[in-house]
Order: structure tokens, then sequence, then C-alpha cells
């Protein structure tokens, strides 16, 4: 045996052991985001009761966070690719600890939202960050990383609500916030040490102030005019679809209209688009997984928000009962998560979304079978089928983007990648509006059961119509 192949065979414990701190240090910091927006769910009823607000009002912890969070990733994921991933994931880190130190302390429910807005842009800046940096690091068995990054992000959002009514028991509703503090500090410390620097340009130059420069060119590249108009078009848009499941906001539409118009007027002329449409243009594989996981996430939602709303009306099941069914979908999504990631890197993303897909069709399906006193051992077989297609998705997709985007802008196509999360889960609650509707009843499920399957069958098509090297 010779030297080398000697040494290589004693540093091989040492980088797995490196990459498995790597991975860790990403994961505290990347399951943030899903982990804040599941765990809040059981703390409405007491945000009502503290701040004398009605729970269409304090729904707004909720519908506020996706939206930021849906404007914010792909902001954050531009400045990620400018200013460097880490510093970004650092201060990602620092703004949700900040929030998380001040929310407790709310003068007024206005300033919580405050509050809950910049925890949502900090751990929105921490994904983009975190998976770029993944993707320059991680150049072999990429998929099995980020199965092990999804079995973080699944776990968060699935044991959220349980972390959250522990954190609660204990500390009332301050401790929702509070149960941040040992995945950001972990995070943040392992970060200082593990992550690689940023590299940046040393060129030198004549100008007097370096720093000064650098600066001004950062925000000259972000295009902050473009950001406003992208920003005005897609809160107005989902102002008027979030309205018209009740009172209409008609005023919204037009004003989506013209933002969206000057946006695109603008990115089209514009030295440094915040998003250039030539690339959705020239890279259609990119545009079509974006699409996909859109859809998948309206579907994904449909069930994790409307079969709760079902079990607790129609079912009369209690929030317990309620709980440990819902663990059907998430718990399965944790376990198919490492199985999706060695499949992936031996097929591609193909074979296993186009197993999701049909996983989805057919839980859907299986949605017509439900009735008044269909029992629980069903229930669960139906849960469980729809779970299922979540891990093939998270993992299957999240390895695509990285396949169809150019390493230059990883950390942009992350974040419309997550936004791309939100727009569906939005969507998906707009659909669940019209659906369930005053009276919700199983014939309302059926109907939902029905738009799930023709989406389901979409899902597959698209899986199909991805590149073999994806």
């Amino acid at each position: 045996m010779s030297q080398v192949t000697r040494q290589t065979k004693q540093d091989e414990p040492t980088r797995v052991k490196r990459r498995g701190l790597f991975l860790f240090t990403i994961a505290l910091g990347v399951l943030l985001n899903p982990l804040n927006s599941s765990l809040i769910a059981v703390a409405m009823t007491r945000f009502q009761h503290v701040f004398h607000v009605s729970f269409t009002t304090a729904s707004w912890l909720i519908s506020s966070y996706y939206l930021a969070s849906a404007i914010a990733q792909p902001i954050m994921g531009r400045l990620a690719d400018l200013l460097g991933r880490k510093r970004l994931f650092l201060i990602g880190l620092v703004l949700v600890a900040g929030s998380c130190i001040l929310a407790p302390f709310s003068p007024s429910f206005a300033w919580l939202i405050v509050f809950r807005l910049i925890q949502s842009f900090g751990s929105g800046a921490v994904y983009p960050a975190g998976m770029g940096i993944v993707q320059h690091v991680i150049t072999e068995r990429q998929s099995q990383a980020l199965a092990i990054l999804a079995v973080f992000s699944s776990g968060a959002a699935a044991f959220g609500p349980s972390i959250g009514g522990i954190a609660m028991h204990y500390f009332d509703w301050q401790g929702i916030f509070w149960v941040n503090f040992p995945f950001t500090i972990a995070s943040f410390l392992f970060a200082i040490w593990v992550l690689p620097s940023d590299r940046r340009s040393r060129r030198t130059t004549n100008a007097p102030t370096t720093d000064a420069n650098r600066s001004r060119s950062v925000i000259q590249q972000m295009d902050i005019p473009g950001i406003l108009l992208f920003t005005v078009g897609i809160v107005a848009a989902l102002l008027f679809l979030l309205s018209l499941t009740g009172h209409i906001r008609w005023w919204a539409l037009p004003l989506s209209v013209l933002g969206f118009a000057a946006f695109s007027w603008r990115e089209q002329r514009t030295r440094h688009p915040f998003l250039s449409f030539n690339l959705f243009r020239q890279n259609l594989p990119l545009t079509g997984v974006l699409v996909q996981f859109t859809v998948v996430n309206i579907i994904f939602y449909s069930v994790f928000f409307g079969m709760p709303t079902y079990l607790q009306e129609v079912r009369l099941f209690d929030t317990q009962q309620t709980g440990l069914l819902m663990l059907c979908i998430a718990g399965f999504s944790v376990i198919t998560s490492p199985i999706t990631g060695r499949w992936v890197a031996k097929s591609g993303s193909r074979p296993p979304l186009i197993l999701a897909g049909c996983l989805m069709v057919t839980g859907s399906l299986l949605y017509l079978t439900l009735h008044g006193h269909s029992p629980v051992w069903w229930l669960v077989i139906v849960l469980s089928v729809m779970g299922l297609s979540n891990g093939f998705n998270n993992v299957g997709l999240q390895t695509a983007l990285f396949r169809v985007s150019p390493k230059e802008i990883i950390s942009t196509a992350s974040g419309l990648f997550q936004m791309a999360r939100y727009m569906g889960t939005i969507l998906s609650t707009i659909l669940l509006g019209f659906l369930f509707g005053p009276h919700l009843s199983t014939a309302n499920l059926h109907t939902l059961g029905i738009v799930l399957v023709a989406m389901g069958c979409l899902v597959i098509f698209m899986s199909w119509r991805l590149p073999r090297t994806s």
C-alpha cells in the first residue's frame, strides 16, 4: 500500500467528522424558518387574550411571517451572492436572536408584528446563504447532504407545535421566542469556526476608501428600485388573492399589475437587474423546478392546513388527537428524506419525484373514500401516503435546483426556491377558503381531493419533463 493511499485512509475519518459538523452547523440555522412558522400555531389563543385582539388580527402573526418570507428569500439570496454567504448567514442569525430578545417585551401587538417580521427576515437570510455555502463546499454525495438538511427542516416543522406547547407550559407565550436561542447560539458559534471564509476580490484600486467603494457597488448591484417594485407587485397581488374569500380588495389588483409592469420594464433596462428575465428564459429547467415546487406546496399545505380543520370541526377530534394524526404527514417525510438522498445520488431526481407525484395522486384519491365515520387506522393510512411524498419532493427538488442553477447565483436561486414554497403556502390557504366555505363537510373534503388529484397529475408531468441529469 502506497504512502499516499495510507494517508488518504487516515484522513478519511477527519473529513467525515468535518463534513458532519459542517452540515450540523448549517442545519441548526436552516431549521429556524420552518420551526418558527409552525410552533407559533399553539400560541394563537394566548396572543388573543394577552393583547386583546381577535383571531383574525392575531392570525397576522402567521400571514405576515409567510408574506415577509416570500419577499425576503430572493432578496437575501441576491445579497448573499454579492456580500458573502458566511457573512449573511451570521447576520441572519443575529437578526433572529435580536428579535427573540425583544419580542417577549413587546408593549403592543403592533410591536410584536414588527419583531416577528425581523425574525422572518433573519431566518430568510440564513436559508439561501446556508444553501449557497452547501452547494459550493459539498461537491460529493450532495443529495445525501441535502437529505440530512431536509430531515432537520421537516423535523422542525413537524415537531414545532409540540416544542411550542412545552415552551408555553413553562415560560408562557414568551417561550415561543426564547426557544430559538439554543439553535441560534450554537449555529452562530459553530459557523464562525466551521464555515469557510467568503472569498472576495482583493484587487487594489486607486480609490482611497476601498470598503466604501465596495459597499456602493453592492448597493448598485442590489437594484433597490427593482426590489421595491417587486415588493409592491407581490404584496398587492397577495392582498388581492387573500381577500377573494371575503371583502375583496379590488384596488390591489391594478396596483399589482402596475407594480409588476414597472418591475418588468426596469429589469430589462438596468445594468444589474434584481431578477433577470433572461435567466428564466435561458434556463427553463430552473423555471420548471420553481413552478413545480410551488404546485407541490399548494398540495402539501392544503393537506397540512385543511385536514386538521376537518378533523376538529367535522370529526370532532380534540387538538391532541389531531396533532398525533398530523404527525403521520411530517413524520413520514422525515423518514423518506435520507432514503431519497441515496436514491437521487444513484438515479437523479426524476424517479423519486415521479413517485412523489404518484403518491400525491393516490393520497388525494383516497380522500374520496373518507366519510363521517372513517376509522382512525384508515385516516392514518391516508395521511401517511401524503406524508411519504413530502420527503421525496423536498430532497428531489432541492437537488434538481442545485444541478440546474449556475453556481454564481445559487443563493439567489435558493431564495427563489423558498419564495416558491411560501407562495404555495399562501395559495393553499386561498384554495381552502374557496372550497371549505363557512360550513365544512366531508363533501368539501372530497372536492379538495379532486382538485389535488389534478395538481398531482401536473406534478408527475413536470417531473417527467426534468432533464435526466438533474
